[in-house]
């Protein structure tokens, strides 16, 4: 028995045993998991508790969330098919950055055929990577409409709600024709929820043509639409949304809507939006917050810099032009 394969049999004992608190440095042994580490976790894993297999792969995300550095894609892949509903909706979570075209096909079948909702709700979020890939021509063409395809299917079918809305939500990144008329349907219905996705999908959508229903929904007395809203004029960069989303800044009522302010603000620029993020930083002692707001500012100055870059490009045609009409003159 190999080194490798000694030090992993210590993580499974952890798994195994009743101990109240799983190892956090034996987390690292999960990323880029050998294929006979990864067999020996799978002759286990019926044996592991399933509080404590939840456990594992909820501190696995958080871990992937913080260190790019770690994949735990193979270990993922292979719970995809686990009898246990809760593990495959982890297991999706755990693959939303992956590119890898093979997993579309394993996630169309999770959203057609899977029995519970809450896994169909995580397919078709996880497809909405695609979605955005496909509109770049990053994936083959066949393959992009087929997601496009699958995900009209789903949100104009009669699944539960929170399955239809999220295909929606991933259908904002594709420019078909179709898309954009069931954003707008869905934007005018009196349920709230609809028109909430409806928001988040004129977000992804990088398309201003919705700035109209945006700025509206920034007064929303519904919560749920105000905070779609306040993210998709980030996201759409809406210089118009400003004064509104200062305004909630100053209200500060709801701390989701706040928080989706900030980040807006941020995406979006100015002075005024600088100001008010350092102001609320020097006003909180709380450390998330704090770390929070610091990475707005970062995410500001992002956003500065390519206004900068933008003020200062030339458009190679414009030069052309300018020149001619010099020799004109």
């Amino acid at each position: 028995m190999n080194s490798t394969t000694t030090t992993f049999q210590k993580v499974l004992d952890a798994l195994l045993s009743d101990a109240k608190d799983f190892p956090r440095h034996y987390l690292q042994e999960f990323s880029d998991i050998g294929s006979d580490e990864l067999q020996s976790l799978l002759d286990a894993w019926p044996r592991i508790k399933p509080n404590r297999k939840l456990t594992l792969l909820g501190e696995l995300d958080t871990l992937a969330d913080a260190d790019t550095l770690v994949s735990f894609d193979d270990l993922a892949r292979a719970l995809l098919t686990d009898s246990d509903p809760h593990i495959r909706v982890r297991a999706i979570r755990l693959l939303d950055e992956s590119e890898d075209t093979k997993l579309v096909p394993i996630f169309l079948d999770l959203l057609k055929n899977d029995s519970d909702a809450n896994v169909r709700v995580e397919a078709a979020n996880a497809l909405n990577l695609f979605v955005d890939l496909g509109e770049l021509e990053k994936i083959p063409e066949d393959l992009y409409h087929e997601i496009e395809d699958a995900l009209l299917a789903s949100a104009n079918s009669e699944d539960e709600l929170r399955v239809r809305h999220v295909a929606l939500e991933s259908l904002g990144y594709s420019s078909r024709p179709e898309v954009a008329t069931l954003i707008e349907s869905s934007f005018h219905r009196e349920d709230p929820s609809w028109r909430a996705s409806a928001l988040v999908a004129m977000g992804r959508s990088a398309d201003e043509r919705w700035e109209d229903e945006v700025i509206a929904s920034l007064i929303s007395d519904d919560d749920r639409v105000k905070r779609a809203a306040v993210q998709s004029a980030g996201e759409l960069s809406l210089r118009t949304a400003r004064p509104i989303l200062i305004r909630l800044l100053e209200e500060g009522e709801d701390e989701d809507v706040v928080s989706a302010a900030v980040w807006s603000l941020s995406q979006i620029g100015g002075e005024d939006a600088r100001t008010y993020i350092e102001t609320l930083l020097d006003q909180t002692e709380d450390e998330e917050q704090i770390e929070f707001l610091e990475e707005a500012l970062d995410n500001l100055a992002f956003t500065e810099d390519l206004d900068r870059f933008d003020l200062i490009a030339i458009d190679p045609d414009d030069e052309v032009d300018a020149l001619e009409d010099q020799d004109q003159e």
